[in-house]
């Protein structure tokens, strides 16, 4: 795959960390292709204490500063200051219009997020992100709409980050240790599975950026932190996706494609 042969991406997640576990590979995939990325977080704002983590995942990533909503977490009162709205509870038009600004900024090739049914554990903060993504994705690229946001800009595919029923593997029983729910996708549901095994070693580092839910016994980061390294990699290896737009087409399904 050469430089311009590889799509510039920008994964729009709901919380820090959502972008190092789900696409951590392929951002540094593209990345390291020479192709512009990016990462917007929906939940967390700037002034609380996961947002240097999140800074310095996205350096490891080589995915540019952060871009932030600047919502509340769903689950956490100290992700914001008093008085910011929950995602959750956020206006939705008010909400499509802040990612419209950053996708019409940053203006990529391929949009990344979470799937339907918000990754494994149906956070609602996922779902959420979800919805907005969807819409805003394609609001982006209408004159008309949000027309304080810049100019129109389309881009060429989103893919949804999500899990095959074949493919949780390990992950369901230490989830289910955790006391979280593990909900995955009919195999026939993911167009596109990528090997990242190139890149495994620098989406660990990232996700071990997040120092704070890596100290956690609950969080994902924690959990991965406590496994045998090739138990490790076997789970955090391989991102699956499903492209959403333009459809029907699959795309390519070794990687992410315009």
């Amino acid at each position: 795959m050469t430089d311009a042969q590889t799509p510039s991406l920008l994964a729009v997640a709901a919380h820090p960390d959502d972008e190092s576990l789900l696409a951590g590979g392929v951002l540094a995939q593209h990345a390291a292709a020479g192709a512009r990325t990016a990462v917007v977080t929906a939940t967390w704002t700037a002034d609380t204490h996961r947002i240097p983590e999140l800074a310095h995942a996205l350096d490891i990533l080589g995915a540019g500063a952060p871009r932030l909503l600047g919502y509340a977490d769903a689950r956490n009162p100290a992700s914001a200051p008093e008085g910011t709205p929950r995602l959750i509870d956020a206006p939705l038009d008010e909400a499509i219009g802040r990612l419209v600004t950053h996708i019409r900024d940053f203006r990529p090739d391929i949009v990344v997020t979470h799937d339907a049914i918000g990754q494994l554990t149906c956070h609602p903060d996922h779902v959420r992100t979800h919805q907005i993504t969807l819409l805003a994705t394609e609001a982006a690229g209408l004159a008309h709409l949000y027309p304080e946001a810049g100019d129109p800009w389309q881009p060429a595919a989103l893919y949804a980050a999500t899990h095959p029923e074949s493919g949780v593997g390990l992950l369901r029983p230490l989830l289910e240790g955790a006391g979280k729910s593990v909900l995955a996708v009919p195999d026939s549901y993911v167009t596109t599975s990528v090997d990242v095994t190139p890149w495994v070693d620098v989406k660990w580092t990232a996700i071990l950026a997040h120092r704070g839910e890596v100290a956690r016994e609950r969080p994902l980061p924690g959990i991965l932190a406590r496994l045998p390294q090739a138990d490790r990699a076997q789970i955090i290896r391989t991102e699956h996706f499903t492209r959403l737009t333009p459809g029907p087409t699959k795309g390519d399904p070794a990687r992410l494609t315009a």
